[in-house]
């Protein structure tokens, strides 16, 4: 109101200052934020600050000045340590890429089982060679070319133009479910979602789309199964779409992704009966903890074996599940799941089924890597002197036994 009398006062084009600006005019320097408004004096019809307060307040002030400055210090440091362990890996990896692209790669079939080349794999193989490396420890046992996959291409091709684009029922048989295009389109939708480079409108929408639909002509024995997307899609990031399908259709066609691709109910039972030795081996209090509670193999186990891990685990780390699995087959897949339950023992055993369940089937977003492979490595596959491949006959042997149906 005094402020307001004051301009009536003053009349037309003249405007006083204001009180806080006239306080401003006295002091020093200019506020930068409200911390600082603190050291401004109180406005002209209230009373001064006593000196005793004015002195507080500028300690208070310059308490906060320092803290804001050690702060800064502390995440300038902690950016440093971050950048300069960005170039570390980044210079190891470029290394390690020269390493494989000039020793080991030309000479891979002398080379590739030598202690120095598995130390090397299992750090990880670098993302520049990774999809060679992949495609030669997979291998090509089907004998496929570029050309029978352009030929099952084209047939899927026709086959989808051909056929009626009906959406997916509840009252279709499993055999059009599985070969419906409709199926095929909705999983790619739900593909890596987060790097929105498979679904519709992508720059890999086709190309994953190209490879299932011609993995189904291809094999129409097994068509496509929910899961088969994000391998295709793994493959996709690291090789050419033809390499790519050539991977893909050797891949599926191991033993145990055949059982469970073509829901092999005995053999998928006995590859977890199988697993369950070796977590009664490694992780006795827990696997006990498990059976108390009722928590089967098959809650957790499904879905990481169906996706090799690419949807539970993040990309990053999934690739360099894949580097090992590429070279040690089925057994490393069950390996990477005691490693998972070692790593997180302590809290799974403090919970119950169901938070048991929902934890296992929805893994922590941030994993460590070297985490998580050194209780990997600290995993081991033997029983009773038995390594897994002779536990898993000796089950499947005792499974013929039990079911005279098996038997014939």
């Amino acid at each position: 109101k005094e402020y307001e009398t004051q301009i009536d006062r003053a009349g037309p084009g003249h405007s006083p200052s204001s009180p806080r600006q006239s306080v401003r005019k006295n002091l020093d320097f200019e506020p930068n934020s409200t911390t600082a408004l603190i050291l401004e004096a109180r406005p002209a019809n209230l009373p001064a600050k006593p000196a005793e307060e004015a002195q507080k307040h500028r300690q208070q002030y310059e308490e906060m000045v320092a803290q804001a400055k050690k702060r800064e210090l502390k995440e300038a440091q902690k950016r440093r340590k971050q950048l300069e362990l960005r170039c570390k890996v980044e210079e190891s990896i470029g290394n390690a890429a020269q390493t494989w692209n000039q020793e080991i790669l030309p000479n891979w079939s002398t080379m590739c089982n030598s202690r120095r080349v598995r130390d090397l794999w299992w750090q990880g193989v670098p993302p520049s060679v990774r999809g060679k490396v992949w495609s030669l420890a997979v291998g090509n046992e089907l004998n496929i070319t570029h050309e029978l996959y352009n030929i099952c291409l084209a047939r899927a091709r026709d086959k989808w133009k051909s056929m009626p684009i009906e959406p997916v029922t509840e009252g279709s048989s499993l055999a059009d479910r599985e070969a419906s295009l409709e199926l095929i389109k909705l999983d790619i939708s739900r593909t890596f979602p987060h790097l929105c480079i498979f679904q519709q409108g992508g720059p890999y929408y086709d190309v994953l789309h190209s490879i299932l639909g011609a993995y189904t002509c291809y094999r129409p024995d097994v068509g496509y199964v929910q899961g088969m997307s994000f391998i295709a899609a793994v493959l996709i990031l690291n090789l050419d779409t033809a390499d790519a399908f050539i991977a893909f259709a050797n891949l599926l066609n191991k033993p145990c992704q055949m059982a469970f691709f073509r829901v092999d109910h005995s053999l998928m039972l006995t590859y977890f009966a199988a697993f369950e030795v070796f977590f009664d081996e490694n992780l006795p209090k827990l696997f006990a903890h498990f059976k108390e509670n009722k928590l089967t193999p098959d809650i957790y186990l499904i879905d990481w074996i169906f996706t090799l891990y690419s949807k539970s685990l993040p990309l990053d780390l999934a690739c360099r599940v894949w580097d090992v699995f590429c070279r040690d087959g089925d057994e490393f897949l069950f390996r990477v799941a005691l490693g998972i339950l070692r790593l997180y023992e302590d809290v799974l055993t403090r919970m119950d089924f169901i938070h048991n369940a929902q934890f296992l089937t929805r893994l922590p977003d941030h994993i460590p890597p070297d985490q998580l492979f050194s209780h990997i490595h600290a995993v081991h596959m033997t029983s009773k002197n038995r390594k897994w491949a002779q536990v898993f006959q000796a089950l499947q042997k005792e499974q013929e036994w039990i079911s005279p149906v098996l038997k014939r």
